[in-house]
């Protein structure tokens, strides 16, 4: 016993004082947090929504290209082929030929040449 009562009349040790916890910072309700993120959800959405739009719209633009331009190609080709017809038809020789065959007319000989002088 004695050694108990000598144990009792040692001073306690002294614990070291517990600092006082820091307040907690009050965070927002996550009902807020929760619409912010289904703001942000929907403006993607709608992005996303534009971006594809604008890519069908440009893909609806090509195929329109590409037909103008096949379209466009076949009219050269049909103009090459008129303007060799034309060429072909203007002929001075054939011209020749038909003038002289049904209508009768030759060409003009030098004798037949007249030129008029004209005074200034």
């Amino acid at each position: 016993m004695a050694r108990a009562a000598a144990a009792r009349a040692q001073p306690a040790v002294a614990r070291p004082r517990a600092r006082p916890r820091p307040k907690a910072v009050r965070r927002p309700a996550p009902r807020r947090r929760v619409a912010g993120g289904v703001f942000w959800i929907g403006a993607v959405a709608v992005l996303l929504a534009g971006v594809v739009a604008l890519n069908v719209a440009v893909l609806r633009l090509n195929v329109r290209l590409d037909s103008l331009n096949s379209e466009r190609a076949k009219l050269r080709a049909d103009n090459a082929q008129l303007n060799s017809q034309i060429a072909a038809r203007a002929a001075s020789g054939r011209i020749v030929t038909l003038a002289g065959g049904p209508l009768g007319l030759t060409p003009a000989g030098p004798d037949n040449w007249t030129y008029l002088h004209l005074g200034k």
